[in-house]
């Protein structure tokens, strides 16, 4: 029995092929799981971009020049050697743009595991836990799909708005995001809304997305990019989800000395990468990288995992209802499709009202 693989070249991100793997027999302790779905976002783009940068590429081994995006996404264990773990039951976690995936589970609780597979562990453990949906205070049977779409990108969302509040929003009376139709900003708008709604939460978006994030109703004013000198200058914090290096610039020029906080995270508008955070001085405060990861242990360090868990889901049922609608799901079979899609949205050729999930 083959596995089938999506390789994509590192160096081209648009050239991507299938290639089959053998299966190789269980290791002791080990699991095998058949991957069941995932989502193709706009997040899987920036781990390729940031493939080297982050070591997302490590996490999947493929041949050199290669590599294989990480996915969000559920599976079934269908071939099992650990004790603990059953033969049909169903996780949910980082899984690579493939057919199957073969974990060896450690750290085991009701609730999950962690791939304890060696070449992992330099990475960080977000990306190493697997939800078992048995026990899962986030699943519902019934939004899986929205969960593979959203729920990544929202703990982003989460998280930077925890970090903020936190710091008492440097003392600002806005919130200003870019890329405001990405999943991502879409997750902050939400969580904004319910924990501070104090903050004045303004969407910069392209003009052909207006309407799109005008309707998620998550943002008090949605402004067009060209037409940032209608935004009022308060003390604001700025979260650049874009990437691109003039259009921050543009922000930084607008705001000067009322920005308090600039956060960079993640870069959807990879054809301005190479000039990211670079370019002449900005004024304003220097734009700081958000990090999900280091925020995420940070912040289930501070509550522990069953509290912190009962948050994020507090926060992640009440967001399914405002992004209820949002989306429209459209799901494909087979791993060409996949192949496919995450090229055409390397390209920018997907309308963000899509919601894509792969059944492989």
């Amino acid at each position: 029995m083959n596995a089938v693989q999506v390789h994509v070249r590192k160096g081209a991100l648009t050239d991507a092929v299938l290639a089959e793997q053998p299966l190789a027999p269980l290791a002791d302790g080990a699991v095998r799981l058949a991957i069941e779905s995932f989502s193709v976002t706009a997040n899987n783009v920036t781990y390729a971009v940031a493939g080297d940068s982050f070591k997302y590429w490590d996490f999947f081994p493929a041949p050199e020049g290669m590599g294989i995006v990480p996915m969000w996404g559920h599976a079934r264990v269908i071939e099992s050697l650990h004790p603990d773990i059953a033969v049909g039951e169903r996780v949910y976690g980082y899984l690579p743009m493939a057919s199957h995936l073969d974990v060896i589970p450690g750290r085991i609780t009701p609730g999950g595991f962690m791939d304890t597979a060696a070449h992992r562990q330099p990475m960080s453990p977000v990306y190493n836990s697997y939800t078992r949906l048995a026990v899962d205070s986030e699943h519902d049977p019934a939004r899986e799909a929205e969960r593979m779409i959203f729920s990544p990108l929202f703990r982003t969302g989460f998280l930077i708005e925890y970090f903020l509040r936190g710091q008492d929003w440097f003392g600002a009376e806005q919130l200003i995001v870019t890329s405001a139709s990405s999943k991502t900003a879409l997750g902050l708008a939400s969580v904004a809304r319910q924990t501070s709604p104090g903050i004045r939460r303004v969407g910069l978006t392209s003009k052909g997305n207006v309407g799109f994030v005008t309707a998620t109703g998550l943002y008090d004013d949605v402004i067009a990019y060209d037409d940032l000198e209608r935004v009022p200058v308060l003390r604001s914090v700025s979260v650049d989800f874009a990437g691109n290096a003039e259009l921050l610039a543009k922000v930084h020029r607008h705001f000067d000395a009322a920005l308090a906080h600039s956060a960079l995270v993640g870069m959807t508008h990879i054809e301005a990468r190479s000039t990211f955070g670079g370019g002449a001085p900005m004024p304003g405060p220097k734009p700081a990288l958000f990090f999900a990861p280091d925020h995420a242990v940070a912040f289930f360090k501070a509550h522990g995992p069953e509290e912190g868990g009962k948050l994020v889901a507090a926060a992640w049922h009440e967001f399914l209802k405002a992004a209820d609608g949002t989306v429209a799901i459209e799901r494909h079979q087979g791993l060409e499709a996949a192949r496919s899609v995450f090229t055409a949205m390397v390209a920018g050729q997907i309308d963000p009202a899509k919601g894509i999930v792969i059944e492989p």
